[in-house]
């Protein structure tokens, strides 16, 4: 398997402010909803150009937060976004990270007349039965990807090798988490199964841990992972690498470096399906390189699978 960047874009919203933190991406519309893990706003790339989208209310009357402004630990950190329906509808699923209680919450990002509406849920009590299906502390949950499956959501936590905790996955019903975040089922109710560990290997003594996945048409997952020399779920930490991992049920099939561009390593943290031509998948990447004054990039990558 290889990986090629065809182009890299900055993502800046139609006023020049840059996008940060882009740590999800899904269709929505004509374009593209971006999730930004440090803000409670998401951006719609359309052709026309970037818009803002209120997903959360204001945390503390913020709408952005950052380690250097002291305000890290308000972020709601969305870190996924999912593809969805609501009553036969496409909408976006975007998920928080779980790694701390603020982290937590689920939205539903769908379209009415062309216009984005919004609903958002506490889903704590799906967090813990996570946590209880793979069998870890809740201080090591941090769900960073989804795939979907038809009427099942892949749901996985990141994990770090340094912390002897391996990437992992659950299943849970999509229709429960939708149905969850509408007020219409109790989280509590909402079904988790299937976990799964990988292993992803390592780079420079480093662990591979997984930041998103996409499913493809013959059931297989395309996964990103980083390289990051991180203690923990919460902090930050150099990313020495990063690639794209091809899985088969519970089989890491191969593993190839993401190409750096320009001499950078881009953290991938979001991944979307383009289309797949015979043995080529193409890849809507969107990566967050955890630095607040710096334009979140947008990457075409063509996977060879080989």
């Amino acid at each position: 398997m290889q990986v090629f960047v065809d182009a890299a874009r900055t993502l800046r919203f139609a006023d020049g402010t840059p996008v940060t933190a882009a740590s999800g991406v899904a269709a929505l519309g004509d374009g593209w909803l971006v999730v930004q893990d440090d803000s409670t706003v998401a951006a719609w790339r359309r052709p026309d150009g970037v818009v803002t989208v209120e997903v959360l209310p204001p945390v503390e009357g913020l709408c952005t937060f950052s380690e250097a402004a002291g305000t890290k630990h308000l972020k709601p950190d969305l870190e996924v976004a999912c593809p969805a329906e609501v009553d036969g509808e496409p909408a976006v699923l975007l998920l928080g990270s779980g790694s701390t209680v603020r982290r937590m919450r689920a939205v539903l990002v769908r379209l009415e007349d062309g216009r984005p509406v919004v609903r958002s849920a506490e889903l704590g009590p799906v967090y813990r039965r996570v946590a209880e299906r793979l069998e870890l502390p809740m201080d090591h949950v941090n769900l960073e990807g989804a795939s979907r499956h038809g009427d099942v959501v892949r749901w996985f936590n990141r994990g770090n090798l340094a912390a002897g905790v391996r990437s992992a996955s659950v299943d849970v019903p999509l229709h429960d988490l939708v149905a969850a975040v509408l007020g219409r089922a109790d989280p509590a109710a909402v079904a988790v199964d299937r976990p799964r560990q990988y292993e992803l290997g390592e780079v420079e003594g480093v662990g591979l841990a997984v930041t998103d996945a996409v499913a493809l048409p013959d059931g297989r997952v395309l996964l990103s992972a980083a390289a990051e020399d991180t203690p923990n779920a919460v902090d930050d930490g150099p990313v020495v690498a990063t690639a794209i991992a091809l899985l088969d049920g519970d089989t890491v099939q191969a593993v190839a470096p993401v190409p750096e561009v320009g001499g950078h390593v881009h953290k991938v943290e979001g991944l979307a399906l383009r289309g797949v031509e015979g043995g080529e998948v193409h890849l809507l990447a969107v990566v967050d390189d955890d630095d607040p004054d710096t334009p979140s990039a947008e990457l075409d990558l063509r996977v060879v699978l080989g």
